[in-house]
């Protein structure tokens, strides 16, 4: 059996959960930009109001690192995890919010592979939900969370590509083509950041094993 001398202190890893269950409740909200007749603009509203809400959580969690002399976790990392964590949200956020002040209302739909997109990020946020509760004690499952993760990213880099080869195709005005390219680059940060906060966890766990 290993023992730890570090304490396992529930709040810490509370943080966590209630992030990744906001990252879960924004990229529910995010995936309405694939309904017909969806409303951008109150897509875009919702976002920054749950993206708002993991902000709070996150200094919430900075004061309690910083005001806590022996962490759970190693500061540095719990900094790191928490700070990707809000990468996520501010990514999705941002995309939103350029399809709504970029009128792309005015398309007949946004293009398949930028709902392919979004769609990984879904696949992304609920195997976070699912893993983020086992962060304490790493159980050895947790190897299954960061191979599962790069294979998402994977096909969100897939999906990423084969949107630009569309932009490019001349299928749609130069100004347009500016316009969705930045709310895919948007969305592709998105999910490397999912990404990010698995290099972060495969990380503590090599160092807690």
């Amino acid at each position: 059996m290993r023992f730890s001398l570090k304490p396992q202190d529930d709040a810490f890893y509370a943080f966590f959960n209630d992030a990744a269950d906001n990252i879960r409740r924004g990229v529910a909200i995010l995936a309405e930009l694939g309904d017909e007749s969806a409303d951008y603009q109150k897509i875009s509203e919702r976002l920054v109001d749950v993206e708002h809400d993991n902000d709070q959580l996150t200094h919430r969690l900075f004061n309690k690192i910083n005001s806590t002399f022996v962490t759970p976790m190693d500061r540095t990392d719990m900094y790191h995890l928490a700070g990707k964590l809000d990468d996520i949200l501010d990514h999705m956020e941002a995309a939103a919010n350029l399809v709504y002040l970029y009128g792309l209302s005015e398309l007949p739909t946004l293009p398949r592979e930028m709902i392919e997109q979004v769609t990984v990020l879904v696949s992304q946020a609920e195997l976070l939900a699912e893993y983020m509760p086992k962060l304490k004690g790493l159980n050895a499952t947790m190897k299954e969370f960061w191979v599962e993760c790069n294979r998402l990213e994977n096909d969100g880099d897939r999906a990423y590509r084969m949107l630009l080869v569309r932009l490019y195709s001349g299928e749609y005005p130069a100004l347009t083509v500016m316009k969705l390219k930045e709310v895919a680059d948007e969305l592709e940060s998105a999910c490397d950041s999912f990404e990010s906060v698995s290099n972060v966890v495969e990380s503590v766990y090599v160092k807690e094993s």
